[in-house]
């Protein structure tokens, strides 16, 4: 139950912002978890009213057309939180294979809403407006007409799903109590973890290892055969990923999107290419799969503006167990 916020306490240390580059595909039906299980990457067995999982579909050849958070919405009703430029392609995509499943897909449907929060204090003014916040990652809360996910360790990042009837009453709730932020310094703080997100210039261009999701939560290993897993167990098992996504910095001002290609600087060859890009104030800095090598060889862009790419940490390991 969303409570009354004193208006007259300073805001806490944290931030909230709609995600309008985000999107929900909405999956339901009897059959929904059976049919993602049998054609995503991930365990959707771990999945009900309180705990999400990342995933990712793929093509037979192993290539992601999309990743996801699934996310239980209701009885019989998921979520599949992605980038809005690849819903309606990927829906049609899933589209081929659930006619025999009882389960339906609306990729134009629009009645729940998709909100951020992150900062130091974010759980704490969750259970204020909320009464009560997720306390490990990717568990769920649930509550009337929203949903809370938790998508970090720390408890300092949400993602707050908001049916209709209520989002204007829990975005005025939250803004009484946090400050209102902006959608690409959500996105910042996402690509610093190093969580790659396929776009529409990406799809069907990268493996889950290039996209280091063996790495990040996507791949689940052991619950058996899904669209594309031949390629990738084979991989996992067998072999070693000749490429990886790398977290970098560009000038400030440099302009790029997703899918430009980058070079090495000493071979003039093509090294690789942008996954995603993040520009928030005076920074800008990009994912980008190139060999394992990676960013220890000069890169720039390519063509025009050819900008050096300086490397920068991950906050995990390359190196899979």
């Amino acid at each position: 139950m969303i409570g009354a916020i004193d208006v007259r306490k300073a805001h806490l240390n944290c931030q909230f912002s709609r995600l309008d580059r985000e999107s929900i595909l909405h999956i339901s039906g009897p059959d929904t978890l059976t049919f993602l299980q049998g054609q995503t990457t991930c365990d959707t067995r771990t999945v009900d009213a309180e705990h999400a999982v990342l995933g990712a579909y793929c093509t037979p050849q192993g290539r992601v057309v999309c990743d996801f958070l699934l996310v239980a919405l209701g009885a019989e009703h998921y979520g599949l939180r992605m980038r809005r430029d690849i819903r309606e392609p990927s829906s049609t995509t899933f589209g081929k294979y659930i006619v025999f499943s009882k389960a339906t897909l609306e990729a134009q449907r629009e009645d729940w809403q998709l909100t951020a929060v992150w900062g130091p204090d974010a759980s704490a003014a969750l259970r204020k407006v909320f009464g009560d916040a997720p306390g490990k990652i990717r568990d769920a809360r649930v509550g009337d007409g929203f949903i809370l996910v938790q998508m970090d360790n720390a408890g300092h990042e949400y993602e707050c799903y908001f049916h209709e009837s209520q989002a204007d009453r829990c975005h005025r709730a939250m803004h009484e109590i946090m400050q209102h932020g902006a959608e690409s310094e959500w996105h910042a703080v996402q690509l610093a973890k190093g969580i790659a997100r396929v776009e529409a210039a990406t799809s069907r261009e990268h493996i889950p290892q290039t996209l280091n999701y063996d790495l990040t939560g996507h791949i689940s290993f052991n619950k058996g055969c899904y669209t594309g897993q031949e390629v990738v167990a084979r991989l996992h098992y067998r072999g070693k990923p000749k490429r990886r996504t790398h977290l970098a910095a560009l000038p400030q001002g440099t302009l790029c999107a997703p899918g430009r290609k980058i070079v090495d600087a000493n071979t003039g060859k093509i090294a690789g290419s942008i996954v995603n890009v993040s520009s928030f104030a005076d920074r800008t800095c990009v994912l980008v799969e190139t060999t394992a090598d990676g960013l220890t060889n000069s890169l720039h862009l390519d063509g025009a503006g050819s900008a050096p790419l300086a490397p920068e940490m991950l906050p995990y390991s390359l190196h899979s167990d």
